[in-house]
């Protein structure tokens, strides 16, 4: 994860280059800290924008992933959506973007959904749920992380991460928190798992993930 460097960005499906490479796209509400996580478990300060005014990311931005300046992976973080300050016209502008590109993105491998423990699902990643289940069932990989851990006791993450995983259709759910170093090395070492399917000679070879660098927790 640490290798990302930004590729390019994309107001609309037709920008994107089309990639053979697995993609995974990281989705979730504006202020869900979906940013935050990208930038710490990539270990950049500022990969992805993580603006103190929610929805500023209008834009499909990808990340290539792999050494040696070889793309084995992209990232793809997608526009952050139910911001209340954002006109009408943009958010329906995004999310149609955002399910377009959910269901038609070929090389799409796996969704990463951000939420709010704090707050559950919204009516917002219901809908998101609704679109791409099709796909889940499918194979696509889907990864719920509960960003903001620290705000709950050992408890209420433990209900969380309880309920989430009824309401997340068979989806992987992982606690996620940037100041307490919760969850970052369990998220990276999975997704990196799903961007490289092991075949017979390489699943005695995963890699070990390299200890994150503590970075802000702006969101």
């Amino acid at each position: 994860m640490h290798t990302a460097k930004f590729l390019t960005t994309a107001p609309q499906l037709h920008f994107l280059p089309p990639l053979s490479v697995p993609e995974i796209a990281f989705v979730g509400r504006s202020n869900a800290g979906k940013s935050t996580c990208i930038n710490i478990l990539t270990q950049q300060k500022q990969l992805a924008f993580a603006s103190k005014k929610p929805g500023r990311t209008q834009h499909i931005n990808l990340f290539s992933l792999g050494k040696q300046g070889v793309t084995d992976a992209v990232l793809a973080d997608l526009p952050g959506y139910g911001y209340a300050a954002v006109p009408k016209q943009d958010k329906i502008r995004w999310q149609q973007v955002m399910a377009n590109y959910l269901v038609t993105r070929e090389n799409l491998k796996a969704i990463v959904l951000m939420c709010d423990p704090r707050h559950g699902l919204t009516e917002l990643d219901e809908v998101l749920l609704d679109v791409v289940r099709p796909r889940v069932e499918e194979g696509l990989k889907f990864l719920v992380v509960l960003t903001k851990a620290d705000k709950l006791t050992r408890s209420e993450q433990t209900k969380a991460l309880s309920i989430m995983k009824l309401q997340a259709g068979g989806g992987e759910v992982r606690l996620f928190s940037a100041p307490k170093r919760q969850g970052i090395e369990e998220v990276a070492t999975l997704l990196w798992q799903w961007a490289h399917p092991q075949t017979p000679d390489s699943a005695a070879t995963l890699p070990t993930v390299p200890p994150a660098t503590p970075l802000d927790a702006n969101t």
